[in-house]
């Protein structure tokens, strides 16, 4: 279970899952996961990846086995991608391919857009528009989670997020997965992140960028969705079938396999690229 101490008040829990040939030197592939969520929810992703990269699964500060957060911690979008930037700097990926799911998108959103030499391509799934006001709703939930923790809301809001195909032994792994998330860090993390107005970030992303969501999301509709997602160059929009707000898990295999598909014809075309340059030099 290894860590790494990225900031004075975080010591980052993370996993590296590489199946790459031995010889070889992979490019990473890190993924941000949601609220209420760890490193783990990516289990289905490891394998359509970890074959050609090295894939690198942390989690956020106060979630998972990271450093749990006191509600007061003055949460920002700057200093969650200053986590992630700082663990894989310490790991030595310099340039790496970016994906983020629900909130996890909003972080991701943010760090192409302030660290773009950082980020090869950019793959969000199933993330919000780039302007959401949710705060008073999520006062009336700290008051309820303060009171009687997360697990109410999570049971009634399970349906919403995992859609009406889901399995329901899968809605009670997700359920209690999500349920371990500190009642602190969620409360102070829902009171700032969600909500962080993304709109300028959306406008500076310049690398090639995959953006997924699904017909029935309830995180925004397919055209509030592309509304947002034509604001970024060259990027392209897959829409799946079905009503759950969270892609990355309900159709993980899918998710997976169109990143892959994306990263894979991005470097090719960078590599034909180098090639032609290097053929004018010579």
């Amino acid at each position: 279970m290894p860590t790494a101490r990225v900031a004075p008040d975080l010591e980052m829990h993370y996993q590296v899952d590489d199946y790459t040939d031995p010889w070889r030197e992979p490019e990473a592939v890190l993924l941000l996961h949601g609220n209420n969520e760890s490193g783990t929810v990516w289990f289905a992703w490891v394998p359509h990846l970890a074959r050609h990269y090295r894939v690198v699964r942390p989690d956020m500060r106060g979630f998972g086995d990271s450093t749990p957060m006191p509600r007061d911690f003055p949460w920002t979008l700057d200093v969650v991608v200053d986590d992630y930037a700082s663990l894989m700097t310490g790991l030595g990926f310099e340039r790496f391919h970016l994906v983020g799911a629900k909130s996890g998108g909003i972080v991701a959103r943010r760090f192409a857009a302030r660290l773009p030499g950082r980020v090869r391509t950019l793959t969000l799934v199933g993330v919000p528009p780039a302007r959401r006001d949710v705060s008073r709703r999520d006062h009336a939930l700290a008051k309820d989670f303060e009171k009687h923790g997360t697990g109410d809301w999570l049971r009634k809001t399970m349906g919403e997020r995992l859609g009406s195909r889901f399995p329901a032994a899968g809605v009670e792994w997700w359920t209690a997965l999500m349920e371990r998330t500190p009642v602190s860090t969620e409360i102070g993390y829902r009171a700032n992140i969600p909500s962080t107005d993304n709109s300028a970030d959306v406008l500076r992303i310049a690398c090639p960028t995959l953006v997924i969501t699904s017909e029935g999301s309830s995180l925004g509709s397919v055209e509030q969705t592309r509304a947002w997602q034509q604001q970024i160059p060259g990027s392209t929009l897959l829409v799946l079938p079905g009503d759950s707000f969270h892609a990355a898990a309900t159709d993980a295999d899918r998710c997976a396999i169109e990143t892959f598909k994306f990263i894979s014809i991005v470097e090719s075309k960078s590599k034909g690229k180098d090639r032609e340059d290097a053929e004018k030099q010579g």
